[in-house]
């Protein structure tokens, strides 16, 4: 009795664990921003690095755009290769800059 009672049960438990579930594909949330504002950042960034490192506008590069889960971080140099990053909130409002 105890071992037809295996044969049946045998079965019914590989068949359950060969049909797997498939979950859908999680996709992450993004905001995107638009290209004016995009320019509005850098403009923002350059500016305020400029501020820090006492120079032009001019001469600060952005090379560096990147986009993370709650923030944006574009990164630069000045003329005399000094580095810094700017972090924007989701929303595109300026947060800090970070000399590197």
């Amino acid at each position: 009795m105890m071992m037809r009672a295996m044969w049946i049960l045998i079965p019914a438990l590989l068949a359950g664990c060969a049909a797997q579930e498939t979950s859908p594909a999680q996709k992450a949330q993004t905001k995107k921003v638009s290209p004016v504002r995009s320019l509005d950042m850098e403009q923002l960034c350059k500016d305020r690095a400029a501020q820090r490192y006492n120079t032009g506008a001019q001469k600060i590069d952005v090379t560096a755009f990147e986009q993370f889960q709650g923030s944006y971080e574009m990164q630069g140099f000045t003329a005399r290769n000094e580095s810094f990053i700017c972090s924007f909130d989701p929303e595109g409002h300026f947060l800090h800059l970070s000399m590197r």
